[in-house]
């Protein structure tokens, strides 16, 4: 079983792709820099190969699909985990909008492209599974203000999840949302829950057998409020 993992080089994403090689899987931790997928792959073991992949790049992304289709010829999961930008300092009254593009352009177009150039792969694996990195911040039904540009990124996350879960079913890609709650990371800062806790939500998904939900939003396995 093929998995590749974007941000996989820290935080919740390293540690989906150790649990998911834990699992057997041969997982690609991608990164922005070569040198930290390679850093941390070496030190997760030899199920884990590195690949340099900036998710706001159409050719890093073009290159991406090639290195899967070339070397295994299907992918079986694919977790959209690169995020950026909590944007604690902002509010919507007052945001800067170009902080609010420049996150759209990982959090949503960055899985939203990789997610294009994977499905051909994806349609030849063997359970095929894709896995939105989401957040409670992107649930109309929890929000309030603040973050605007971190939140509006997952609330499109979340749609797009369901757009391609509607038309990925027939294809037996079962596509998910997965928030992982608060976790003690660069990002979510100390305080959080230990991060293998978050990430064993996301595994989860990657590893739902086929008569498993798809188009779902979830934390720790149980439904999460639109």
């Amino acid at each position: 079983m093929i998995a590749l993992v974007t941000g996989g080089n820290r935080g919740i994403g390293k540690e989906v792709c150790r649990q998911l090689a834990s699992h057997g899987y041969t997982v690609l931790l991608t990164a922005r820099s070569r040198e930290r997928a390679g850093s941390t792959a070496a030190e997760l073991g030899e199920n884990v190969r590195p690949l340099r992949l900036d998710v706001t790049s159409p050719e890093d992304i073009e290159a991406a699909a090639r290195e899967v289709e070339g070397r295994f010829g299907r992918l079986d999961v694919l977790v959209n985990n690169a995020a950026i930008t909590y944007d604690t300092w902002q509010s919507a009254v007052e945001a800067d909008l170009d902080v609010v593009r420049e996150a759209l352009e990982t959090n949503l177009y960055g899985a939203w492209r990789l997610t294009q150039a994977l499905v051909p792969s994806l349609r030849e694996g063997k359970r095929p599974r894709v896995v939105n990195v989401s957040s409670g911040a992107g649930s109309l039904t929890e929000m309030g203000g603040g973050t605007p540009a971190y939140t509006i990124s997952k609330v499109a996350l979340n749609a797009l999840t369901r757009m391609l879960a509607a038309e990925l079913r027939g294809s037996r890609i079962l596509v998910n949302a997965v928030c992982p709650g608060w976790v003690a990371t660069d990002m979510g800062g100390p305080g959080g829950r230990p991060v293998a806790d978050g990430a064993a939500g996301i595994v989860w998904a990657a590893t739902l057998p086929g008569n498993g939900p798809t188009g779902g939003f979830f934390r720790d396995r149980r439904p999460v409020p639109w």
